[in-house]
């Protein structure tokens, strides 16, 4: 299995969920954070007296899926995020060593 984070830009959330949707995903984490640092892009940050630094809000995606849907998820989430401009995000694809769902002690493949 994989783990799938994605870093996008908030204004393109719902276009990469509703392309994940309609491929199959059936579940996966929305999360709001902000990016600081050289990689964001210069005409969305705004200044933080709190961070002292520059920062871009942007929403984190996570997904596991199995193996076999890992590169396909990943090319729709770029497919559907991309503006070609500085600081549209990253995605990150790491290994899943074990998945337990909560509420049945259920493991692996199955918990998806």
């Amino acid at each position: 299995m994989k783990e799938i984070k994605a870093y996008v830009r908030t204004d393109r959330v719902n276009d990469i969920i509703q392309a994940l949707e309609k491929a199959g995903v059936n579940g996966m984490t929305l999360i709001d954070v902000m990016a600081v640092g050289a990689n964001i892009d210069p005409q969305n940050y705004k200044f933080s007296m709190s961070l002292v630094e520059r920062y871009q809000k942007i929403a984190k995606l996570e997904i596991i899926c199995r193996d076999a849907d890992a590169d396909r998820y990943v090319g729709i989430i770029r497919e559907n995020g991309t503006t070609h401009s500085k600081g549209d995000g990253l995605i990150t694809v790491s290994d899943v060593e074990r998945l337990v769902k909560v509420r049945n002690g259920a493991e692996g493949e199955e918990v998806l």
